[in-house]
């Protein structure tokens, strides 16, 4: 496709211009040509940097207007004799209204200033952005016809402890060690519960919210540690194009997706998160992102809410900065080790699935 045309068919995508069918050709397109699919979010990139370019210049043209009308009326006074308390009373006064809206104006530069630092880190309040943890409360409600009270179907969320949120984890280390997304941990606490719907009670250790990661502590009797954990997790950056597959809770039951690794940053650039081609849903928070080889390169957390399946991963080498944390902040976790090889490498997809499974937990967070 020639550049000027396919740079034309993007705009026309990213604006919602196209019909149906033609948008389908190109999202198959996108699928199946990294190359078109990595246009697709730089050039979404571009025009989010030109909307905000062209906000600030508009501030900017506002107060330069403000400034000019106040200094054609007289009432400021540049290089000159200050207003005496009179004049300044008549002023105010007068122009209360002028002055409050440069204010306002001005509060709207120091908002506009403060967004400019972060804006290339993560964005999960981004309204373009979904986080993907599930809301559990409704769940609550839609059980409370068997009993006033959640506890009465058999659980271990402590008596009267109202369901919140929920969403994926997998095992860091083999004595419980557990990690997902900050975002899924709503409330005080949570259980977690295996790939065989058992369930099992923790703590919550560590929330870093600016990683969006989270590490929980199976601290059940019933809990058996496991002897190894199958699959690593990697330090370096993945490739571009790269396959890639996960497994998650958007449903009671484990749910497995694959997809390839479509951009090797982020919503907005964001340099912590890889942007992934996958079918992502509320539940899949904190999930891992699995490469080929069974290597764990990123934790499923949020999805572009208008472009089918285009989702973010927090890299995995974020786990290792967050375990350190942890590690420096309590030395009771120096012996927390992450896995560093894997024994997926060269085995098909059902066999690794097999493998990970029972390392993939479902997270509900509760509340008082």
């Amino acid at each position: 496709m020639d550049d000027i045309l396919l740079l034309d068919a993007v705009e026309r995508y990213l604006n919602g211009e196209m019909a149906p069918q033609e948008r389908e050709h190109f999202e198959n397109l996108r699928k199946s040509t990294p190359e078109v699919d990595q246009l697709v979010v730089e050039h979404n990139m571009f025009l989010h940097q030109m909307d905000a370019y062209v906000a600030h210049t508009n501030i900017k043209h506002t107060l330069h207007n403000a400034h000019t009308y106040l200094l054609e009326r007289g009432d400021l006074n540049e290089g000159g004799e200050i207003p005496t308390r009179g004049k300044l009373i008549q002023f105010w006064n007068k122009y209360k209204r002028v002055t409050a809206i440069a204010a306002s104006v001005g509060g709207v530069i120091a908002l506009f200033i403060s967004g400019l630092t972060v804006y290339f880190s993560s964005a999960v309040n981004d309204p373009k952005l979904q986080q993907l943890g599930k809301d559990l409360e409704e769940v609550k409600k839609s059980q409370q016809y068997q009993g006033s009270i959640i506890n009465e179907v058999k659980s271990k969320i402590p008596v009267n402890a109202r369901l919140l949120s929920g969403g994926s984890g997998f095992l860091i280390d083999t004595k419980g060690y557990i990690i997902t997304n900050a975002h899924v941990l709503r409330g005080t606490g949570a259980i977690v519960i295996n790939s065989k719907g058992k369930e099992f009670k923790s703590s919550i250790v560590h929330i870093d919210e600016q990683k969006d990661l989270a590490i929980l502590k199976i601290t059940d009797d019933e809990y058996n540690p496991a002897k190894s954990i199958p699959y690593s997790i990697q330090k370096s950056n993945a490739d571009l194009g790269e396959e890639i597959f996960t497994l998650g809770y958007p449903r009671n039951e484990i749910v497995y997706g694959m997809g390839y690794l479509s951009a090797k940053s982020g919503f907005n650039g964001d340099s912590l998160s890889y942007q992934i081609q996958i079918s992502a849903n509320p539940g899949n928070s904190g999930a891992p992102v699995f490469n080929q080889n069974g290597d764990i390169i990123g934790i499923l957390s949020t999805r572009q809410a208008q472009a089918d399946g285009v989702a973010f991963a927090v890299k995995s080498r974020n786990i290792y900065a967050v375990v350190n944390d942890l590690k420096k902040s309590d030395t009771s976790f120096e012996k927390l080790k992450l896995p560093t090889r894997s024994t997926l490498k060269g085995e098909n997809r059902k066999v690794q699935i097999s493998k990970v499974e029972d390392y993939v937990y479902y997270v509900k967070a509760y509340g008082k």
